[in-house]
């Protein structure tokens, strides 16, 4: 398992499974009752602004793992970027080369040695998991040490993997290295809070969250395909409807999404109450869709412009 747990891909790879997974928890009523934020403007991926007279917040979804050939950074993009005095992303971009931070990560993950976890699977989720991994040539006891939340995580990356995608041609590795050097560095959460935020998780939870993957092993790569391309022509509400696909459990959709994009909100409101020009990355499901981190800050009464 070390390969799947060191170096930068580790870093990105609770982030992706949100954008994968925890973002499917959209229904198609949410999609289609959200407030209207010219979510289809276009030209570009979605760039989003909150201002006052001394600050400038920009809002930008990302996908963390890209093909190396994807091009998206231009326009209103590569001018907020040029123009930031602090760069936030969802976590330090540190803790993804921090040994310490995988071995925290393993210690959560790790199953009590009395228990398996394809003993905790039904039989039908224990057929279709097992199925799953014989498409990846992976053999059926491979997690069976680890936490359902865990192998849920790995199982969404490990297509993406093959089909050539990467951390580092990311967004967020992208970002680093193209943000003015002289720009502070800043992060809304922790790999720690993030992990400990999965592995709280009801068993049930973690076993939905779980068998997203596992049933829908096939369509991951198509899937993110499609949502890669709905991502650069700037369609937000393209973008959450693609996503309301899989995921219905509303303990792990409050958990992973609209808690975590209310909090945001909280930071942005308060962070407004200092000057300067911030450019915030976050996945892109958390700017798509009903209970986005927009819509949070409207209730606020703070107004969100679109930028791209």
């Amino acid at each position: 398992m070390k390969r799947l747990t060191s170096g930068p891909l580790s870093g990105c790879l609770l982030s992706l499974a949100l954008l994968l997974q925890g973002c499917a928890a959209y229904s198609q009523e949410d999609v289609a009752t959200a407030p209207v934020t010219d979510g289809r403007k276009g030209d570009g991926p979605g760039l989003w602004k909150v201002a006052d007279e001394d600050t400038t917040i920009y809002l930008f979804g990302t996908v963390h793992a890209l093909p190396d050939s994807v091009d998206w950074y231009q326009g209103p993009i590569e001018s907020a970027l040029a123009e930031t005095q602090e760069l936030v992303t969802e976590i330090p971009s540190s803790e993804t080369q921090d040994p310490a931070s995988q071995q925290m990560v393993m210690s959560k993950a790790i199953l009590p040695a009395d228990q398996s976890l394809r003993e905790m699977l039904s039989d039908s989720d224990r057929t279709t998991y097992e199925a799953a991994l014989t498409k990846l040539d992976m053999p059926p006891a491979a997690f069976d040490r680890f936490e359902p939340w865990f192998a849920g995580m790995t199982l969404s990356v490990l297509p993406l993997i093959k089909a050539g995608y990467s951390a580092e041609s990311g967004v967020e590795a992208k970002l680093e290295q193209l943000a003015p050097a002289s720009a502070a560095r800043g992060a809304l959460e922790t790999m720690e809070w993030q992990i400990g935020l999965f592995d709280s998780l009801p068993k049930e939870s973690q076993t939905a969250f779980l068998m997203v993957s596992a049933e829908n092993i096939d369509r991951i790569v198509p899937m993110m395909d499609s949502m890669v391309a709905e991502w650069l022509a700037g369609d937000a509400d393209g973008l959450a409807e693609l996503m309301n696909e899989g995921l219905t459990d509303p303990a792990l959709a409050d958990a992973l999404l609209y808690k975590r994009n209310e909090n945001w909100a909280e930071w942005i409101n308060t962070r407004l109450e200092r000057p300067g020009t911030v450019f915030i990355a976050v996945g892109a499901g958390h700017l798509a869709g009903q209970k986005s981190v927009q819509d949070y800050l409207t209730q606020r009464g703070l107004t969100v412009e679109r930028v791209q």
